[in-house]
């Protein structure tokens, strides 16, 4: 008996691939703060949405982060590396992660759900990364020397990185109502990619 190939997940693989091959092609050394003005955040809100198997949904977008990650680390930021990844990308694909799992907490895919997922998204990625970067002992760009190790330290880190977030944030919102509203109105066209497993 011949397996049916599965459209709906071939799509959804088929899109965030795309996002990957996006946040290589647009996210060279020279983006300076739109650097986190990719896909990446929407594709882990999509991800974790529309992907019914648990494996999947987190499998495939932190996949398609690492891969992007290791391209972009041996090519565009190579004196940036650490082995195949950054310093403390450990902080990044544990935000990362968070941000699937928001996308998991969609119920009904609308634009108010959407919306409140990628401020959501976002939030918990400038949480979670930067208080990674203070806890490691990162630059403050302001004085050059690291962050101080009390409470002022972690603001300023946070205070710093607030444009980084907003650039995210941006992505979040834009690329999340092209992913989110693309699939929707695809399912519409196409009945076959409303299958109830992907």
């Amino acid at each position: 008996m011949k397996k049916q190939i599965n459209i709906r997940f071939l799509v959804l693989l088929c899109i965030i691939l795309f996002v990957g091959i996006w946040r290589i092609t647009f996210n060279g050394k020279d983006a300076g703060i739109l650097a986190n003005f990719t896909p990446i955040g929407a594709m882990a809100l999509f991800g974790g949405a529309y992907f019914q198997q648990q494996w999947k949904a987190y499998l495939f977008p932190i996949l398609t982060l690492f891969v992007s990650d290791v391209v972009m680390m041996t090519t565009y930021y190579a004196e940036y590396s650490n082995g195949l990844l950054y310093g403390g990308w450990y902080w990044t694909y544990g935000g990362f992660f968070l941000m699937v799992l928001i996308g998991k907490c969609i119920q009904k895919v609308s634009f108010k759900s959407v919306i409140i997922s990628a401020i959501a998204a976002a939030l918990t990625h400038w949480i979670v990364v930067d208080f990674g970067v203070w806890l490691g002992g990162g630059t403050d760009v302001t004085t050059g020397l690291p962050y101080t190790r009390d409470i002022q330290g972690l603001i300023k880190c946070y205070t710093l990185a607030i444009p980084f977030m907003k650039s995210m944030l941006m992505g979040n919102f834009i690329f999340g109502a092209i992913l989110f509203g693309s699939f929707e109105l695809a399912q519409r066209q196409f009945p076959v990619l409303k299958l109830s497993r992907s």
